[in-house]
């Protein structure tokens, strides 16, 4: 589900508390949240709706003038089962303040490890988390359509798993490219150490 930068104003202000989606199956859930540009969205609540059961309260919860100016807007978004999603808060996005967090307790430590390595074993060509990040590392901007072949990856597979470091707090993305997070960097120093998150030279 995309939310304008405008839109996503709207719901920070109160103005916008819901909207109206026409999709083959829902992109959100009920109770589950929504990462944006601006933040985490709660998603109070996905529920199936009826053209003519869009009531004019609901069509202005949604930034919309009256309930025929929502059917007009949908008429061109393709087919579907329309849904109206109702919104709960707009949360600052938890993956800033991991990429920060670069003491880790023992057991973040081994939970961040078995989570990278999930990621590598459940990879058909390989482990690739290491490789990632060193390339990010090495070339903070670059695109990731360059950067893919440091990595031996398709664009678009390359893509998906940099947003799995992201949601781990390792990377960040920047308008052109990526760079490290200082978790990232924490990380990547520490990888021959005896366990992520301790100094690289704390061996056991």
């Amino acid at each position: 589900m995309i939310l304008t930068g405008e839109v996503l104003d709207d719901i920070r202000a109160g103005a916008i508390t819901c909207a109206f989606r026409c999709w083959r199956r829902p992109s959100v859930r009920t109770g589950g949240t929504l990462l944006t540009a601006a933040g985490q969205l709660e998603i109070l609540a996905v529920v199936p709706i009826a053209r003519a059961d869009i009531s004019e309260a609901d069509a202005r919860r949604a930034g919309y003038a009256s309930a025929a100016a929502v059917v007009a807007d949908l008429s061109q978004r393709g087919e579907g089962v329309l849904y109206r999603i109702d919104f709960g808060r707009l949360r600052p996005d938890p993956r800033v303040a991991l990429r920060g967090q670069t003491a880790l307790t023992t057991a973040e430590r081994a939970d961040l490890r078995a989570r990278l390595d999930r990621l590598d074993a459940a990879a058909l060509a390989g482990p690739w988390t290491r490789r990632a990040l060193e390339a990010i590392r090495g070339h903070e901007g670059r695109r990731a359509a360059d950067l893919c072949r440091e990595v031996g990856q398709e664009r678009l597979s390359f893509k998906a798993n940099v947003r799995k470091l992201k949601a781990l707090g390792l990377t960040e993305s920047l308008e052109v490219g990526y760079r490290l997070s200082p978790r990232g960097h924490a990380v990547l120093a520490a990888w021959d150490g005896a366990a992520i998150g301790e100094p690289a030279d704390d061996r056991r």
